[in-house]
């Protein structure tokens, strides 16, 4: 699955590790969206939609965001952060107006890059600001047996890292892809009934207009949910020169000091490995 052609819509998680939103000073903004579970994710928010008849969907949406080797800095913001993320490209079934399933093909390292601000009404605002906002990885690793569990992605970790002056800083926590508190079928679920059935309501969207407006795309990528960050990426946001980098990787033949050593030297040359590195621009 090629996600370069720009014809496939893409949307975040948002919720999916606890306590990311408490680090991020969101969490507020949830305050008032019901889910089925403590743990739940609170809801999928879009980051890019193809353009067709758009009398709905935000014109700033149609804007292309991703690209695999830089983040321009958003004018006039000051706080940006790396949103390390696992991100799975899916067909996408339709019966009617109605989307029946998503199955996932291939998966990737993300970044989905956040301002942090107040007064933003919904997440997207905080998103897609033009392009070079956000990142997936080039190298999209295919899923040979299934999205669920037990196959290839219960054995991989997301790490990621900053990297300013030459020196590499630990970002997000190293966490394991089979530690999302939705993931697998489970997730699968909630993402459809949120793509066909999320209201407009405090900060998330009706992404099912918005998705016919585009056509009733046949393909979707969606980044499964931010891990919780360091105490360093906690509180250290981006800025010029810096290189933001998320590693999806195999643990069965890598821990997190050989990643820290690959992405010191720029060195990626396993095609079980998915990298995103990318400079912070101005």
């Amino acid at each position: 699955m090629d996600f370069k052609t720009k014809t496939i819509p893409s949307f975040g998680v948002a919720g999916n590790f606890t306590g990311h939103l408490e680090q991020a000073g969101e969490a507020r903004d949830f305050t008032n969206i019901k889910t089925a579970e403590a743990n739940a994710p609170k809801a999928l928010f879009p980051t890019f939609l193809p353009k067709l008849n758009s009398s709905i969907t935000p014109d700033f949406l149609h804007v292309f965001p991703f690209t695999p080797g830089k983040i321009i800095f958003p004018e006039g913001e000051e706080k940006l952060q790396i949103e390390p993320e696992c991100a799975i490209l899916c067909d996408m079934f339709w019966e009617g107006d109605v989307i029946t399933k998503i199955i996932p093909k291939t998966f990737a390292a993300s970044n989905d890059c956040s301002i942090r601000k107040e007064g933003a009404k919904k997440i997207s605002q905080k998103k897609n600001w033009g392009p070079a906002s956000k990142g997936l990885s080039e190298n999209q690793i295919e899923i040979p047996n299934g999205f669920t569990s037990g196959g290839l992605l219960d054995n991989y970790r997301i790490a990621s890292f900053l990297v300013r002056n030459g020196n590499v800083f630990d970002y997000g926590e190293d966490s394991a892809v089979r530690d999302y508190s939705y993931i697998y079928e489970k997730l699968l679920s909630w993402i459809v009934d949120k793509l066909n059935n999320q209201k407009d309501e405090g900060p998330a969207e009706n992404i099912h207009a918005y998705l016919l407006e585009s056509g009733k795309p046949s393909q979707v990528m969606v980044s499964i949910g931010a891990t919780r960050y360091t105490d360093f990426g906690e509180h250290n946001f981006l800025a010029k020169g810096d290189r933001a980098v998320v590693v999806v990787y195999p643990e069965n033949k890598y821990d997190h000091a050989a990643i820290s050593r690959m992405v010191a030297n720029q060195e990626y040359d396993d095609s079980m490995v998915s990298v995103l590195d990318q400079v912070i621009e101005v």
